[in-house]
């Protein structure tokens, strides 16, 4: 049931608006009930200081689960997020962030999922999210 490369690839080429595809997100894997999606560093996404801005991290984090809930599922359904939390660890700075979406609750309506992401090149999380989804489809 899980997804390819290639048919998360699709899903979020087909289904976010230009904005976010904008951040350049990269499907790097997929499985049973989990995603990692790679955000590469860019000066524009950076705040004053240098830093990563946070809201990078959270549309990010947002885009990871939905591949991560598809692929937990087999296949894109409409679904809309119904809460994110977020929690800052450290700045990144010049580097690209791993984000890892683990699905940890799904049923018919409703789906629950852990992100950590990581700058590469580091063992520690910069930032954390919960999120929980609607499924509407």
């Amino acid at each position: 049931m899980t997804l390819t490369l290639t048919e998360a690839e699709k899903i979020l080429a087909d289904n976010f608006a230009p904005w976010v595809l904008d951040l350049g997100l990269t499907v790097v894997e997929t499985g049973e009930r989990h995603a990692v999606l790679r955000l590469p560093w860019s000066g524009r996404l950076a705040r004053e200081g240098g830093g990563l801005s946070g809201q990078a991290l959270m549309a990010a984090a947002d885009t990871a689960t939905v591949i991560a809930v598809s692929a937990a599922r087999g296949a894109f359904v409409p679904m809309t997020t119904v809460q994110q939390s977020t929690s800052f660890q450290r700045a990144v700075v010049g580097a690209d962030v791993l984000l890892d979406a683990r699905v940890t609750k799904l049923g018919k309506r409703m789906a629950f999922a852990d992100i950590t992401m990581t700058a590469t090149g580091s063992d520690d999380p910069a930032a954390r999210a919960s999120a929980v989804y609607a499924l509407l489809g």
